[in-house]
């Protein structure tokens, strides 16, 4: 849809879904039950395997998200370990030469991959939005779990290392190798799914969901950017690394107090003592533009660009300026993963405490909560802030949300933000965080994750959607 407009509301509906419920079955749930105008997949199948030889489903978001339970059946299953493999046949020639190839179809492309087409082209027929949804920085690119980069190619620490541990495995932004392959998947794709009105990138950014990812990239590649685009690199590493130092073993109660009370006070105080930090930040945005428009022109103009991304304000550490990235995209998905935003402050939390006994662990996690403007429950001890399990609330304010979708839209300009909401949790939790978006107007909103709406779920969406009209 190269225009830009989005859906009033759109569903991930992951490739597993289509090859366990079936193609007109699950679309019957998808338009019928929940009043959805978009579908939105990816180009991969996918076969449960034994415990331990592949992958989780769900994702394991690096041990926390391990209490995560599908709230529908996969496999008979409400979690299983599981290998994927591209649902097509990649053409080979727009990957010669490159570091990074694409997975090779195997008997499990063979058996199951043509599902996928068949779902594109009977959403089409019921007069549905279709999108594809691939990694911005993983090879192969076809599903967050599976892929990865090169050492060559990892973003890196002040002092050279990489971050562990390690939620994403986003590659560096500057690696002309990673951009290199994603612009010949993106035209690949374009190929073999012509009934595609878009192509939805994730992580087209710096993700910070830990401490250490906040002072990433000094890696080689970002490095010969600097130079190019007039920064100074080495001013960059030193002062991300002392800024980095100073928050491992230097909180005073004065900073912890400008954090709760005026987070955008202290966050300028500390870009105005550590000039090469504040650098480094706007050399990350330039690599998320560079890399947006590079995937923008690897497109057909039939298709839409659309960027996922983190919502203020780790947007900024991200290196997503959306004023910037609105005027290459022809739409931003701002993301509303409200269970992963405890479990993010409280490993920012227990990084700058261990070096720091004497820090009250209960104000720097009321001072997180408030730099990030989380909303929820005031926490008095760091532990309080941890992964939901699967019937627990989201600890994220109705205000907090609507004013990160209100914030992005007003940074993006004429780009269309969809809010997106995620499906993971108790029903009525999942009912009050889609209200909360859904009242914000503007295009819509969009839902991830097929597999966490239930039936009843999927019925407050058509509900909530019915209200509107």
């Amino acid at each position: 849809m190269a225009d830009g407009r989005q859906p009033r509301l759109g569903i991930t509906a992951m490739p597993e879904w289509i090859q366990v419920e079936g193609v007109e079955p699950l679309l019957d749930n998808l338009q019928g039950l929940a009043g959805a105008s978009t579908v939105i997949t990816s180009p991969y199948v996918m076969e449960q395997v034994a415990e331990g030889a592949g992958g989780r489903e769900p994702p394991i978001d690096a041990g926390a998200g391990s209490v995560r339970l599908l709230d529908r059946l996969l496999w008979g299953k409400r979690e299983i370990a599981c290998r994927t493999a591209p649902s097509f046949a990649p053409e080979t020639a727009l990957y010669a030469g490159l570091r990074y190839l694409p997975a090779e179809p195997d008997a499990l492309t063979q058996a199951e991959g043509g599902k996928l087409g068949k779902f594109l082209r009977a959403a089409k027929r019921r007069g549905l939005e279709v999108q594809l949804q691939v990694q911005a920085a993983i090879p192969p690119g076809y599903r967050v779990q599976f892929g990865g980069p090169e050492a060559e190619d990892e973003p890196r620490l002040p002092d050279g290392g990489i971050p562990q541990p390690r939620v994403d495995r986003n590659g560096s932004l500057a690696s002309p190798h990673i951009r290199a392959y994603t612009c010949a998947l993106l035209r690949d794709l374009a190929q073999n799914y012509p009934e595609a009105d878009a192509v939805r990138v994730d992580w087209p950014e710096y993700p910070p969901y830990t401490f250490d990812s906040w002072f990433t990239d000094h890696s080689a590649h970002a490095q010969a950017a600097a130079r190019r685009l007039g920064y100074d690199p080495e001013r960059m590493q030193y002062d991300a690394g002392r800024l980095r130092q100073l928050l491992l073993g230097g909180i005073e109660v004065r900073m912890l107090r400008e954090l709760a009370h005026e987070p955008g006070y202290a966050a300028a105080r500390l870009l105005a003592r550590f000039p090469g930090f504040a650098d480094m930040l706007r050399l990350k945005a330039d690599l998320v533009v560079e890399t947006l428009a590079a995937y923008r022109a690897a497109l057909p103009n039939r298709m839409a660009l659309i960027a996922h991304a983190f919502p203020p304000p780790w947007s900024a550490l991200c290196g997503m300026d959306y004023a910037r990235v609105g005027r290459e995209v022809q739409g931003i998905a701002v993301k509303l993963y409200t269970m992963h935003w405890p479990m993010m402050l409280r490993q920012y939390g227990e990084t700058m405490l261990a070096g720091q006994k004497g820090l009250d662990g209960g104000a720097l996690a009321r001072a997180l909560v408030a730099a990030f403007a989380t909303g929820g429950p005031v926490p008095q001890r760091l532990d309080e802030l941890r992964y939901p399990e699967p019937e627990e609330p989201h600890p994220a304010g109705d205000a907090a949300m609507a004013a990160k979708v209100r914030l992005t839209r007003a940074e993006a300009g004429d780009c269309p933000v969809t809010a997106g909401a995620h499906g993971y949790g108790p029903l009525e939790d999942f009912e009050r965080r889609f209200r909360a978006v859904w009242a914000t107007g503007g295009p819509g909103v969009w839902v991830n994750r097929y597999g966490y709406l239930s039936d009843a779920k999927l019925a407050v969406l058509g509900r909530v959607v019915r209200e509107r009209d």
